[in-house]
């Protein structure tokens, strides 16, 4: 059974870093694209950015293009997402899930983590 595990979040000054991992077990993750997504009390859930399993250049919301980077290590399971400049509307519960592909349908996204809360707050 392929599980996801979010860690990282917490609470952080505005400006400030905090970097997510995101851990795979049970499936390998070679073979998959993984997405961040990130959902914020009342909004709907929205796609931060994603690594493919392939070359490619991740693409970003528009929102922390500059800001955020994702980034992988197949050989350590694991994704991370190294968020600067942090600003109170990223405020959100941050989750990572896994696909064949980045533009997976909503439906097509295989594994779900259980979602690391981020707070930005002064």
């Amino acid at each position: 059974q392929g599980q996801l595990v979010e860690s990282g979040g917490g609470l952080v000054q505005p400006g400030g870093p905090l970097r997510l991992s995101c851990v795979a077990s049970g499936f390998t993750l070679d073979y998959y694209a993984i997405g961040w997504f990130r959902q914020a009390p009342g909004k709907e859930r929205e796609g931060v950015s994603c690594i493919s399993s392939s070359d490619g250049s991740p693409p970003y919301a528009d929102s922390v293009k500059g800001r955020f980077t994702i980034s992988r290590d197949n050989a350590k399971k694991t994704v991370w997402l190294q968020m600067n400049s942090l600003k109170p509307e990223d405020t959100a519960v941050y989750y990572c899930a896994a696909a064949f592909k980045c533009n997976s349908a909503s439906g097509d996204w295989d594994y779900w983590g259980q979602g690391t809360q981020v707070t930005v707050s002064s």
